[in-house]
């Protein structure tokens, strides 16, 4: 059975000052995980700070993307020897690193192979576009992501999928539970079982997309969503704490 997880991806938001802050007060009102793996995912330039803030407590931390090279001539990027003690996850294949950056399939499985060769959880987002789901095409679409994105993988150990709708991100427009339900226990699952057999029974599944402390509960009570992965409402500790607290509560 898959561990209850929920993850708070910063994006581009809070200075070192903010972020430490932040998780200091996560850390600090944290009642109880019960179970709930708790990663913080803030930008590069604070990940040495965050993990100093939370150590000796239940919450990880995470980047929120990677080069799939160790090193080069790849100005601005970040590698993962680079990332190694300084994190645990890194989040690949967001919708926004697709839509805004042109991230292709091909790219987003060259960093999953990058991470668990550096001993990196990846969280590997997948999701379809509002134009995708109206055409009827939501479902064929994770599914053909699961599958390049995994290419050539054999052992997906550590690994976490998270389904963000595009349509759904930073909109306030959140799926429902059920469209949710569908695609993660339906295609997701389906899909990961496919590639890796009885394997795919223990890879977390999240949801992402426009997650608050109001709306958790009600995905989080159905058994094909393990967890979210939490965008705005993670740079707010009372909702992120409400969020686990109620993750905590939907898994007993």
């Amino acid at each position: 059975m898959p561990v209850p997880t929920i993850a708070g991806n910063w994006k581009m938001n809070t200075t070192v000052h903010d972020a430490v802050r932040l998780a200091t007060e996560v850390r600090d009102n944290l009642r109880t995980s019960s179970g709930v793996d708790i990663i913080l995912c803030p930008p590069y330039i604070a990940l040495q700070q965050v993990r100093d803030a939370v150590i000796g407590s239940p919450i990880k931390v995470g980047a929120q993307n990677m080069h799939f090279e160790d090193s080069g001539a790849f100005t601005g990027e970040i590698g993962p020897l680079m990332l190694q003690g300084l994190c645990d996850y890194v989040i690949l294949g967001h919708s926004e690193r697709r839509q805004l950056f042109g991230e292709t399939d091909e790219a987003i499985n060259r960093k999953v192979k990058a991470a668990f060769s550096h001993s990196l959880r990846p969280i590997l987002c997948v999701g379809e576009t509002f134009e995708q789901r109206e055409a009827g095409r939501a479902g064929a679409v994770v599914a053909q992501q699961l599958r390049e994105d995994l290419s050539e993988l054999h052992d997906i150990t550590g690994l976490l999928v998270a389904y963000e709708p595009v349509w759904a991100i930073g909109t306030g427009q959140a799926a429902t539970p059920e469209i949710a339900a569908e695609i993660m226990g339906g295609t997701v699952q389906a899909s990961l079982t496919a590639l890796f057999g009885a394997a795919a029974d223990d890879v977390p599944v999240l949801y992402g997309g426009s997650v608050n402390a109001e709306n958790v509960g009600s995905y989080l009570r159905l058994g094909a969503i393990h967890g979210a992965l939490v965008g705005g409402a993670s740079l707010q500790a009372d909702q992120f704490l409400r969020i686990i607290q109620e993750t905590a509560t939907a898994k007993l």
